[in-house]
């Protein structure tokens, strides 16, 4: 498999808008093609006209022990900013109702601005809800963004770096996800494609891993008891190496990503870091999202090549 950083720029010159399906098409034959170098047997799998999706999979995920996916669609450009905050909930919590409530503010004013000088106060409420269905279309399917270097570029880089990194192992699965911006649509099919290994095997997701020194490492409710998985984790994220990792088992979390379509999970994610905020990620679905740290690619990907076989080892009563 190329470098990491050929791997980086082809990812952020050829195919730096994955929204439309010819944009996907491209997309997944050029993955195709790199995971078949790095070893790996992968084929797509399509889940119907209804759904829409259509995932890469890597591997056999019927017999797979642990899954590792990353999403690989990019969205639409957001009115306002998005803003993710895993480890301050109330904060993303108040930061989304604001957003809402702006754009609110924004349908009702406009409304008001063309109903009040035609003296038409009838008016004035379908076109509130005109602009308002109009605003939320824009967020889902509207303009492309074009910059979309750490949501997800980074985790498809992240994961590709990995495939090389850690080589084929029948007992791992990879999966590239589709329609992460429509509700999580990519996930939700191939839970329900592959519901038995979905509600007990272990899903590491990586998404937005670009952008932040601070790895964090988010298990699900049901993950985090899991002393084995932890123990793992903290044995092959090491500290003094490129990133400064955080296996978040305590507390309040909550991170948006394909990780909570599946029980056990983590989740895993690069942050920067702000004293009285806490952890959170810029810049997502905006014309600013341009960082893509070669070294967070290479350390995750050399992490789980040390995680994958100790996790394994731990539990080879999943055979």
């Amino acid at each position: 498999m190329e470098g990491i950083d050929n791997l980086k720029k082809y990812l952020l010159t050829v195919h730096p808008v994955r929204k439309t399906g010819a944009q996907k098409k491209e997309f997944r034959q050029w993955l195709l093609r790199e995971l078949k170098r790095a070893g790996w047997k992968a084929a797509e799998e399509t889940y119907g006209k209804f759904n829409g999706s259509v995932n890469v999979v890597a591997g056999d995920p019927e017999r797979a022990e642990i899954f590792l996916c990353a999403h690989y669609d990019t969205g639409s450009r957001m009115l306002i900013p998005n803003f993710v905050s895993p480890t301050n909930v109330p904060a993303h919590v108040c930061y989304h109702v604001a957003s809402a409530l702006a754009l609110a503010a924004a349908a009702f004013l406009l409304s008001l601005a063309v109903s009040f000088p035609l003296n038409q106060p009838g008016l004035m409420l379908p076109l509130f809800l005109a602009v308002a269905v109009a605003e939320l279309w824009i967020a889902a399917y509207g303009p492309a963004n074009q910059s979309n270097a750490n949501g997800n570029s980074s985790g498809v880089l992240a994961l590709l770096a990995a495939a090389g990194e850690a080589g084929f192992d029948k007992r791992v699965c990879l999966v590239f996800l589709d329609n992460n911006e429509r509700t999580l649509l990519g996930a939700s099919a191939f839970k329900k494609k592959h519901a038995n290994q979905a509600a007990k095997r272990l899903f590491l997701n990586l998404d937005c891993v670009g952008d932040g020194a601070d790895l964090l490492l988010i298990p699900s409710k049901y993950s985090r008891w899991d002393g084995e998985l932890t123990d793992a984790l903290e044995a092959a994220f090491r500290e003094g190496e490129e990133m400064r990792p955080h296996v978040l088992t305590k507390g309040l979390q909550y991170y948006p990503s394909d990780g909570r379509k599946f029980k056990f999970h983590v989740d895993i994610c690069a942050c920067r870091y702000l004293a009285g905020l806490g952890y959170y990620i810029p810049h997502l679905r905006t014309k600013k999202d341009t960082a893509l740290r070669e070294e967070n690619a290479a350390y995750i990907a050399r992490c789980l090549a040390r995680f994958l076989p100790r996790y394994l080892e731990s539990n080879s009563t999943f055979s």
